[in-house]
């Protein structure tokens, strides 16, 4: 555990919040400039939200899909954006490597499943409007190629993205903030914040916490789903949940039927989310 904060401070830039989007930001903000005094505040522990209790996957997917900011922007650029996606999930294994995070980062890919005929179809759309968006590399897998990465019962095809790896994701997050500590960053826990004030006036926006108040030349909130607990942001942000199925530890000769050796990030095209 790492102490709260122990009164007012002045630094140079405030982070809100000790997910990653708020340990990201401290690592390239403290590797661009260690001259900056930066402070991340937590009102729990690090990794406490999302961050450290997710599905472990570090996909290259674009939330909500690529056409929209196709309309907006244009093919070219949107595929540029696809490599940097692409790019990232290198990156994450790339500073685990360097800063020694033992993250048990593995870019095996993704695998999507089809276990009946109207996943297939489903899947076979996908992989039809994949063939326009090279950059994802994305590769369709009859059952018994699917069946030398991993044995899924009933499969009928399968669809391969390699710009994905699985992490145990609260080892990710405890390694970052170590590895940002390192660079000169303070974090500050069981600190909560209460309002953000812009500033004015002549002076910089502050943060306003239960132990006391951080003045800054610039603020970052990177709450994600815990925006709505800031005063005036609950409207801002839903938070939402999914739930975990975690098994017994599997036996070695159970694993050897299942054959999943890669380490693939697993989903099916059902409805339901359903992510493995």
């Amino acid at each position: 555990a790492r102490p709260a904060l122990g009164g007012d401070l002045e630094v140079d830039v405030a982070i809100v919040g000790a997910g990653y989007t708020g340990l990201w930001s401290a690592y390239y903000l403290a590797k661009a400039d260690p001259s900056l005094r930066i402070a991340v505040l937590e009102s729990h522990h690090v990794g406490y939200g999302a961050s450290g209790r997710n599905g472990g996957w570090v996909a290259n997917s674009i939330t909500g899909g690529r056409e929209d900011d196709t309309a907006r922007v244009g093919r070219a650029l949107v595929g540029r954006f696809q490599e940097i996606f692409n790019d990232a999930v290198d990156e994450v294994g790339r500073v685990a490597a360097a800063e020694g995070i033992d993250a048990h980062y593995v870019k095996g890919g993704e695998l999507l499943v089809a276990r009946n005929s109207a996943q297939l179809e489903r899947l076979k759309a996908e992989a039809a409007h994949e063939e326009s968006w090279p950059e994802d590399s994305a590769v369709f897998l009859s059952p018994a190629e699917l069946a030398t990465r991993v044995n899924v019962a009933g499969a009928l095809g399968a669809m391969h993205v390699p710009h994905c790896a699985r992490i145990q994701p609260a080892r990710l997050a405890r390694g970052l903030a170590d590895a940002v500590e390192r660079l000169g960053v303070t974090i500050y826990e069981g600190t909560a914040v209460l309002s953000l004030e812009p500033g004015s006036g002549g002076r910089g926006p502050r943060v306003v916490t239960d132990h006391g108040t951080v003045s800054a030349a610039q603020v970052l909130r990177c709450t994600e789903g815990f925006t709505a607990s800031i005063k005036g942001l609950k409207r801002d942000w839903l938070p939402m949940n999914s739930s975990m199925i975690v098994t017994e530890p599997l036996p070695e000769s159970l694993w050897e039927q299942i054959g999943w050796d890669g380490m693939e990030t697993l989903e099916d095209m059902a409805h339901g989310y359903v992510y493995l």
